[in-house]
C-alpha cells in the first residue's frame, strides 16, 4: 500500500474531510528513497504524484525512514511506531517546512496516513 493509494481512502471518509475542511497544503511525504507530492485542498486529495522531484514546492516535509515506516503502517505497529508524534519523538520521522498545517490538522494527518495501516496484510 502506498500514498497513491490515499485520494480514495481519505476522500470517501466523511470524518476526515470534516477534520480537514480547513486544510489546503502541498505536502511532500517522503519513506526511505521513495517520495509522494500529495495536494490537499479543504481536507481533500487532489491529486498524488510520485518523484523523484527535482525542486518540488511543499507546504510541509514529512521524511521517514523505511524500516520505521514498514513497522508504522502494520496492523499493530510496535511502540515508538505507533503514532506520528511517536515517530517524531524517537527520530524516525521528520517534520520539516511549515508546521502549522500539521500541527493545527494533526487529527487529519494521523487518520489519513492510518488509512493506509494493515491494508496490505
Amino acid at each position: 500500500m502506498t500514498p497513491l493509494d490515499l485520494p480514495a481512502r481519505v476522500n470517501a471518509d466523511p470524518v476526515l474531510r470534516r477534520w480537514g475542511r480547513d486544510l489546503s497544503a502541498d505536502v511532500l511525504l517522503e519513506v526511505g528513497g521513495q517520495s509522494w507530492l500529495l495536494a490537499i485542498v479543504k481536507g481533500v486529495i487532489t491529486q498524488v504524484r510520485q518523484g523523484p522531484f527535482l525542486m518540488p514546492r511543499w507546504d510541509v516535509a514529512l521524511r521517514a525512514d523505511a524500516e520505521a515506516w514498514a513497522d508504522y503502517l502494520r496492523p499493530e505497529p510496535p511502540p515508538g511506531r505507533h503514532d506520528l508524534f511517536a515517530l517524531i519523538r524517537f527520530g524516525k520521522l521528520k517534520l520539516e517546512g511549515n508546521p502549522h498545517p500539521f500541527m493545527s490538522h494533526i487529527l487529519w494527518f494521523k487518520g489519513a496516513l492510518a488509512t493506509l495501516r494493515g491494508a496490505a496484510a
